[in-house]
Parts: C-alpha cells; sequence; structure tokens
C-alpha cells in the first residue's frame, strides 16, 4: 500500500472526525476576522534599513508628518459676492472648531505682515476686520489679496483663473487612525455637500488624508465585489461544464470555507488590508476551483469505469492527491518567492497566498470525497459531459496539429518570441500614486483639477541641513535656497516652491510698507536691520515654525508634484540633484529630497529589481521540482520553455499597449508562472505514466496524455481565465490590469502546453525515449498500480 492509498484510507475511514476539525479550524479562524483592519498609511515599498525611508524618517522627526492636509478649491465667480464669500469663510471656521483639526488657512485667516516702526518689530493685521457687506467691499479684499501679497499666490489663491483654495491642517496623532476616516466620512464631505446645496458651488475636494481615506473605501468596497463576483463566474462555469447542481454545490462549499480561512489567516497574522491581500479571497476562489475541477472529474471517470463509489473515492484521492498536491505546491512556490523580498507589502502578501493555496488544496482533497461519500452514484446525465462531442473536437484538433503542423506551431512561436520582445522594450515604469485610482470617480477629476490650478498634491519636499544651528537664516544660505526655488518654478511637473524664502521676502516688502514689488530677498546691507525686525517679532517665529526647525539649522523647501511616472521623475531629480551640488557644497550642507511621492516612486523601481529576482526564483525552483520529479535536464529544459513563452507574450502585450511596470502590474508573472506549470506537471505526470504502459514509445504516450489530459486541462484554464478576469470589475486601473493580464497568460499558457509542450516532446523522441534520459523519479506522481497498465 502506496503513501496516498493510505491516505485515502484514513480520510475515508475517519470522515465525520476530518469534517469536526475542519469546522473547528474555520470557527477558530472566524473569530480571527476580526482583528482585520484596513491600512490608513500608503504601502511602504521600500525595506526599513532603505536610505530613501531613513531620510523620509529623518524629515519627519524634524518637522512632523507632512501628509496631514486637506485641501478645498473652488472655482466660481460667484464666490466673490458677500452671501457666498462670508459663508465660505464661516464654513473653514467651521472645521477650524473641530477637535481633529490642527489649523485652517484661508482668505479669513489672511494676516497682513507689518512694520511697527516704533517697537522695530514686524506685527500682523488681519486683511479684513469685519465680514464684507457690499459686492465692493469683497472686491477690495480680492484686489488686495490679488495685487498685493505675493506670498500667498499659488498657496490660497491662483492668480490668472481666480481659484481659490483652502488649507485644513488634520491634528498629526489621528492621521494614520480609524479618526481620520470619521472625520472625512461624517464630518468633512456631508459638511460639504450641506454648503454646496446651499449655495449652488461646486468645491473641490484633495489632499493625501482625503485621497487615502477614499482609496481605502473602495479597496473594502470592492473585496465583497470580488469574492460575489469571482464565486458566481467560476460556479457557472463549473455547471456549465458539468451540468450537476450537486458538483457546484460542493465546490461552492469548499472554496467559501477557504475564503473564511484566507480572512482568518489575515487576522490572524494581524496584517492590514491593503490593494494587494485584498485580492487574496477571490484569488483563493480562482485557484481553488481547478483543484476541485480534477478531482470531480476523476471521480466521474472512475464511476463511469466500474461503478464502484468506494473505489472511486480512494482512487481520487490516491491517483489524483499527488498530482495536485504538486501543483499546488507549484503554485504556492510563485508567491512564496515574494516572501525573499524585503519589502513588507509584497512578504505579506507572499505568505498569505502561499499558506492559502496549500489550505485550498487540504480542503478541497478532505471535503469533496468525504462529501460524495454520504451521496448517492452520479447519475448518468451527470457523466454526459465526459463524451461531449465539441470537447471531443477540440483535443481531436490539437492532436492533428502536433501531428501534422509541427513546423506551423515552432513557425508562429517564432514569431510570437520576436513581437514579444520588441513589446518588452516599450514598456514603461510608472511609479505614479494615483495613477491606478478609479479615473471616473469625484476625488480623480478633483485631484487633476489641483495639478491644472495649483500644480499637484503630492508633496515634494528638500531637507537642507546647514550643519550649524541658526545657519538657516544666514543670508548666502537664503540665496542658495532662492536658487533652488527658482530651478523648482521651471519645471511644469512641480507646484511653485514655498521655505523660509518666501517668508524672508514678505517680510522686506512688509519693512517697505507692502509695496509688492519689494518681495525679494533684501540686499547684504538690507539683512541686519530687516532681521532686527524679526527677532524682535513672535509670530515671525510662529510662522517661522512651519519652514524651519527650531534650532535653525535645518529648513524645508516644499513643493507639489503632478501625477507624473518614474521617466520624468528621474529627470528632475537629476536637475535638482546638479543644482543642489553646484549650490550647496557637501562639506557645509547636506541636501535630501523626500516625501512621501518620492519614497512610492522609489519603491516602484526597488520592487522591478525584486520581480527580476523573484521570477528567477519561482523558475529556479520549479526547475528543482521538475528535476526532483523527473530525474531528467533535458525534460526541465522542455517543460519550462511553454511556461517562459506566455510570460514573454505578456510583457509584449505591456509594451504594445502601454500598461507601464508598477506595483499591481509587477505580480502578474509570478502569479501566471506559478498557476501555468500546474498544466505542465499534470500532462508530463501522464506522460510518463503512457511511457511505461506504451514500453517507451514516444508517439502513443503523447497522443494518450493529449487525450486523457486535454480535457481537465481546458476545463481549469477557462475557469481561471474567467476567474481573473472578475477582477476587471475593479475601479482600479492596477487591478484591472492584473487580472486581464493573467486571464491571457494563462490561456496562452494553456495553448502552449497543449500544442507546444507535446510538440517538443515529439521532435526530441529519440533523445528523451529511453530509460537512462528518463530515470525512475524519486516521487511516483501517478501511482504505481496504473503505470504497470498496458493499454487494453
Amino acid at each position: 500500500m502506496n503513501f496516498w492509498t493510505k491516505v485515502a484510507s484514513i480520510i475515508l475511514r475517519n470522515r465525520y472526525l476530518v469534517l469536526l476539525g475542519i469546522a473547528i479550524i474555520t470557527g477558530l479562524l472566524a473569530t480571527q476576522m476580526k482583528y482585520m483592519k484596513f491600512s490608513y498609511t500608503e504601502a511602504n515599498l521600500l525595506p526599513e534599513d532603505h536610505i530613501a525611508n531613513q531620510q523620509y524618517n529623518k524629515f519627519l522627526d524634524i518637522f512632523g508628518e507632512e501628509g496631514n492636509l486637506v485641501i478645498l478649491g473652488v472655482k466660481d465667480s460667484t464666490i466673490f459676492t458677500p452671501k457666498k464669500f462670508n459663508a465660505w469663510n464661516n464654513l473653514v471656521k467651521k472645521f477650524d472648531d473641530l477637535e481633529e483639526i490642527d489649523f485652517t488657512i484661508s482668505i479669513a485667516d489672511i494676516q497682513k505682515l507689518k512694520a511697527d516702526r516704533k517697537s522695530r518689530k514686524f506685527v500682523l493685521e488681519p486683511l479684513y476686520e469685519e465680514a464684507p457687506k457690499t459686492a465692493q467691499e469683497v472686491l477690495n479684499i480680492k484686489k488686495q489679496l490679488f495685487e498685493k501679497l505675493p506670498f500667498y499666490d499659488n498657496l490660497l489663491y491662483n492668480k490668472e483663473t481666480g481659484t481659490l483654495q483652502t488649507a485644513i491642517y488634520i491634528k498629526k496623532d489621528i492621521i494614520n487612525t480609524p479618526k481620520r476616516r470619521d472625520f472625512i466620512f461624517n464630518t468633512l464631505i456631508p459638511e460639504i455637500e450641506t454648503f454646496e446645496k446651499e449655495n449652488k458651488i461646486d468645491i473641490r475636494i484633495s489632499g493625501m488624508p482625503y485621497i487615502r481615506t477614499l482609496n481605502a473605501q473602495n479597496i473594502q468596497d470592492e473585496i465583497l465585489l470580488f469574492v460575489v463576483g469571482a464565486l458566481a463566474i467560476t460556479a457557472l462555469i463549473f455547471f456549465f461544464f458539468f451540468r450537476s447542481y450537486r458538483a457546484t454545490f460542493i465546490t461552492l462549499l469548499v472554496v467559501m470555507i477557504g475564503v473564511t480561512w484566507a480572512f482568518g489567516f489575515i487576522g490572524l497574522f494581524r496584517y492590514e488590508i491593503t490593494v494587494l491581500s485584498a485580492l487574496i479571497p477571490p484569488l483563493i476562489i480562482v485557484i481553488g476551483v481547478p483543484n476541485a475541477v480534477f478531482l470531480i472529474n476523476k471521480y466521474q471517470q472512475e464511476i463511469k469505469k466500474h461503478g464502484n463509489q468506494a473505489k472511486s473515492l480512494q482512487r481520487v484521492i490516491s491517483k489524483i492527491g499527488n498530482a495536485t498536491l504538486m501543483t499546488n505546491i507549484t503554485t504556492a512556490s510563485g508567491f512564496a518567492t515574494f516572501v525573499f523580498v524585503k519589502s513588507n507589502l509584497l512578504r505579506e502578501f507572499g505568505i498569505l497566498a502561499s499558506v492559502n493555496i496549500i489550505s485550498i488544496f487540504i480542503l478541497a482533497l478532505l471535503i469533496i470525497p468525504i462529501i460524495y461519500s454520504f451521496m448517492p452514484l452520479p447519475k448518468k446525465k451527470h457523466l454526459n459531459h465526459l463524451e461531449r462531442r465539441w470537447i471531443e473536437n477540440v483535443v481531436d484538433w490539437m492532436e492533428r496539429m502536433v501531428k501534422n503542423h509541427r513546423i506551423s506551431i515552432y513557425f508562429a512561436t517564432v514569431i510570437v518570441i520576436i513581437a514579444g520582445i520588441i513589446g518588452v522594450y516599450k514598456i514603461r515604469v510608472s511609479g505614479s500614486l494615483i495613477e491606478d485610482m478609479p479615473k471616473s470617480l469625484q476625488f480623480y477629476k478633483d485631484i487633476k483639477f489641483f495639478e491644472n490650478e495649483f500644480g499637484g498634491i503630492m508633496p515634494l519636499e528638500i531637507l537642507v541641513d546647514t550643519k550649524k544651528e541658526k545657519g538657516v537664516m544666514k543670508l548666502a544660505t537664503l540665496k542658495k535656497m532662492e536658487e533652488l526655488n527658482e530651478t523648482i518654478e521651471t519645471f511644469p511637473e512641480l507646484s511653485k516652491p514655498i521655505s523660509v524664502t518666501n517668508l524672508v521676502k514678505y517680510s522686506k516688502q512688509a519693512y517697505y510698507k507692502g509695496n509688492p514689488k519689494y518681495y525679494q530677498l533684501p540686499t547684504s546691507q538690507e539683512q541686519s536691520y530687516i532681521f532686527a525686525y524679526t527677532k524682535n517679532s513672535s509670530n515671525d517665529a510662529n510662522m517661522l515654525k512651519s519652514f524651519v526647525d527650531s534650532t535653525g539649522r535645518y529648513a524645508r523647501i516644499t513643493t507639489y508634484m503632478k501625477d507624473i511616472g518614474t521617466d520624468k521623475m528621474d529627470v528632475i531629480q537629476e536637475r535638482l540633484k546638479t543644482v543642489i551640488a553646484k549650490e550647496f557644497p557637501s562639506k557645509n550642507y547636506e541636501v535630501s529630497l523626500t516625501g512621501k511621492a518620492l519614497v512610492f516612486i522609489k519603491g516602484t523601481n526597488y520592487l522591478i529589481k525584486n520581480l527580476v529576482f523573484s521570477l528567477s526564483l519561482a523558475i529556479i525552483l520549479i526547475a528543482l521540482f521538475m528535476a526532483w520529479m523527473f530525474r531528467s535536464l533535458r525534460m526541465i529544459f522542455i517543460s519550462l520553455i511553454p511556461n517562459i513563452l506566455p510570460l514573454l507574450i505578456t510583457a509584449g502585450l505591456m509594451g504594445f499597449f502601454d500598461i507601464p511596470i508598477k506595483p499591481s502590474t509587477i505580480l502578474v508573472f509570478s502569479i501566471a508562472f506559478g498557476i501555468s506549470v500546474d498544466d505542465t506537471i499534470h500532462f508530463l505526470a501522464k506522460y510518463r505514466q503512457e511511457l511505461i504502459a506504451n514500453k517507451w514509445r514516444v508517439k502513443p504516450s503523447v497522443y494518450a496524455a493529449l487525450k486523457e489530459t486535454g480535457v481537465s486541462m481546458f476545463y481549469t484554464s477557462i475557469v481561471l481565465f474567467f476567474g481573473f478576469l472578475t477582477f476587471t470589475l475593479s475601479s482600479f486601473g492596477g487591478t484591472i490590469a492584473l487580472g486581464g493580464l493573467v486571464s491571457i497568460t494563462l490561456l496562452l499558457a494553456m495553448v502552449s502546453n497543449l500544442l507546444l509542450l507535446p510538440s517538443l516532446l515529439l521532435s526530441f523522441e529519440k533523445k528523451i525515449a529511453n530509460k537512462k534520459v528518463f530515470k525512475e523519479p524519486s516521487m511516483r506522481i501517478i501511482p504505481p498500480e496504473e503505470e504497470v497498465k498496458t493499454k487494453s
């Protein structure tokens, strides 16, 4: 009695205990679901010790969280009428009074800087004392703001378009907590909607806290959509193939328990739900159904052959168990390669996927035979699909192609390889934080609005370390910073920067009675008396806090980026670094570029390097599996070609259709490779069995293997194709691309395994058709009693 026969005997003899064990584990994992929580921070794709993370953390230590700004924008000329102008300022005042808000900056908060000659200091005066009552008063405020206060240009208004902007700074200690979500959904959005209705004005909202909150909510909504969509589509296709409610019900039961386990493991490991881990439950459905296809198909074939239920169930486990275990291990290893990547986001995804893939295999192997053991034998109508004419025609066509048109198959393969290589050279990399976001939703349109009006919403920070206390306020340093500011202004992709130099220029303007033409850095002669006023001003010190640390050693320059990819960002970084190297000698200064958007872009580049590593590792791991199972170097070579080819085609399609490499699409290759190798293992396992049965004659063995495995491979590939296609229901660009690309890759992998693999076996006939090359495998994939049978 071999290992799998013993396993089958134990499972079927102890079926009540096995079901009780599954029920207990499912119950325990269901209790862990309460620990699932959604991520309230951006995905950090870089390892903790990466230089970009170290620079960003240093910036946060000095100036605190930088992603706490929510911005409101209004582009409507009627806002400059007394009723609406006052209503707008009252709305902002209402936000300012909330406990979640640190402070707000709007027209109502504007303070004019004035020089007090008596006290030799700068004082702040409000832009206006009382709420304006007439249109003329509002226009006077607008004129002062637009013409005499350049400090606030691009900060609170756009002079060209007349757009107003209001900044709401959320308290830093709640920015990465559920309180942020509560504020956005329960306070901010309802208040703004009420204002819009009452005043007939369209308000635009943006800023990283707002975007992150709406994005997280979208992910949450889509998990249910994916799970229901994947269940519905796979169940429908399953029923179409098997025409059995019983088989469909059993399959759905297995995958629903698998989904419960998937959510339970997320809670058990205390992982946050991110855009990647949200894909795990539907992924388990899509991968779990093919397991059911192989097991149920084998059960029905056995019933048709001899009609003995006990024997059929025992053979389902003993004969399909090992091949299915191998295919699930290869799939899991495709995902497990992410465990070796230093990025926490990908590591968590790899751990969850591989644990759940093995779990769904165990569930299918235990539940399907046990439930069938309680049921009567399948009726003849349930077995009719095994003789369905159209599926036989498909397999016959494949056999004819392999037999008579091998040259055409190789010719098509070469053309596809050339096209794939051309496409690969067209692939671009995207490190955009918002590219994947749903473009049809209002918050994405609002992002584009702020990009057009104010230059972007994603902060890019430049940290200037003068290496000595009070080094920032030296005129030489300020001039260097201004030079850098002027360089930033030359980039259309970046907004007008704001830093301490803006405040110093405003101080000079205030010293010269508010004349806008003096909005510039002081000369060395002016410096001493203007800075003397600054030192005496407590108000100035408060305004300085945002731009300079308390020691006067560190300064920040803040600009906002448009939604640009890594290529443009690399060009911008290089130009900025050239100016920095020229203006800030490393002996006296240390200047670093940082900010969430930049860390994300660097994370994308880091991921691409790791993709090559993880995919190479997956190929090596699977090659080792092949070596271990088949003990033949030539077989490793033959088995890998049909699986690497679809990956090349997919990469080519990404190039031709301008689908960039980004964190979401980067997974396509490892997922597709891990799954497509399953077909190869099933085919080669059957092929080896047929070789022995046919006394090492290759041709009859290849055709017999094609006939036997072709139907199951066709079924599973169609289920996988439509299963992954459910991801295209997403509103996230990356998830749509992931679903579409994996679907296409798996369909190509099926064609490759059913046409190219048999063709290669036939072409290498003389080199592989002997026992020396095809040694006894270390693991019997097909049980011995079936191997020794010759064909009747």
